[in-house]
């Protein structure tokens, strides 16, 4: 369905997105993945016709968007990651403007605005002032309008970033539907958990290149040799960290909210030692679990860091 063929984006003199080489199938959930910076957003802005490539190219159904991008918008939704909506409009208001925008009018608009308020969730608020609206309704409403014209592939550029965690069920459960109704999707996120519910396909980027792809099983099997390791401790010391990271020299250490993971080697026995390190460092250990490897262990493995640096 959308192909990217070696696509580069030069900015004057800096490269963001370097041989960018993607697959979508129609019906497929792919995840894109990357840190901060990696290009994410600007290989989205380009598969979806709002930046020009400096070279490379995207077929839509084998045919290029160069020259004509239409028949790609008017079956693409696309869910910015900033939000885009008039605050002074109501809810109803917003979706009729971006509706007339897709070029529907009026029955046929207006039935579709009743069908999208009620998938979204905003049919009993369609009539107040956006700018009233929390964080979360305010997503669904933009996701709403990525969905008036029934597309057939959406491309969600992190749309759960700072909403409360009820709104953010809600539109992981809504975005499930969709897949499930065999809508093509195209999802970044800085939550590692909803690319793992949500797609079939992984490609991580870094630095503007794709290091890695594949299902979240081969993508798994790269670091099937390795092992993850949870400690909780009400404080980990500086001196703790420094003599863990002195021990294991080729382990990935990284704490979060009083828990720090280490991803090293299964041929290593450590806990043991962990043990014996944090006694020496006044550290103690009020739980220690050892995990299989996960997508975020990946992640880690091949770029080195958290997914939320």
């Amino acid at each position: 369905m959308l192909q990217a063929i070696s696509l580069y984006k030069k900015f004057k003199t800096k490269e963001v997105v370097r041989e960018i080489n993607m697959e979508l199938l129609a019906g497929e959930s792919v995840g894109l993945l990357g840190p901060n910076g990696a290009g994410k957003s600007t290989t989205i802005s380009m598969l979806s016709s709002l930046v020009i490539p400096t070279s490379g190219d995207v077929l839509w159904d084998d045919k290029s968007i160069s020259k004509n991008p239409e028949p790609l918008r008017k079956t693409l939704g696309v869910v910015p990651q900033e939000i885009a909506l008039y605050p002074e409009l109501s809810a109803r208001e917003n979706l009729a403007f971006f509706g007339r925008i897709y070029g529907l009018k009026g029955e046929l608009l207006e039935t579709r605005i009743t069908e999208v308020l009620k998938k979204i969730g905003l049919s009993d608020r369609q009539k107040d002032i956006v700018k009233t609206f929390s964080g979360g309704m305010k997503r669904r409403l933009n996701i709403g309008a990525a969905l008036l014209h029934k597309p057939s592939m959406l491309i969600m550029d992190e749309p759960t970033v700072g909403i409360d965690p009820q709104s953010r069920t809600y539109i992981l459960e809504t975005v499930k539907q969709f897949v499930e109704e065999g809508m093509t999707l195209l999802y970044t996120s800085h939550y590692m958990e909803e690319v793992e519910m949500l797609c079939d396909k992984i490609y991580i980027m870094d630095q503007g290149r794709i290091i890695a792809y594949g299902t979240k099983e081969e993508l798994k099997e790269l670091v099937s040799d390795n092992q993850t390791i949870e400690l909780k401790a009400d404080l980990f010391t500086a001196n703790f960290e420094k003599a863990l990271g002195e021990h294991f020299p080729k382990a990935t250490l990284r704490i979060e909210e009083k828990i720090l993971t280490i991803s090293m080697s299964k041929s290593e026995e450590p806990l043991a030692t962990i043990f014996a390190i944090a006694a020496a460092n006044n550290v103690v250990i009020t739980s220690a679990i050892v995990k299989v490897p996960s997508l975020e262990d990946v992640f880690l493995h091949l770029t080195g860091k958290a997914l939320r640096d």
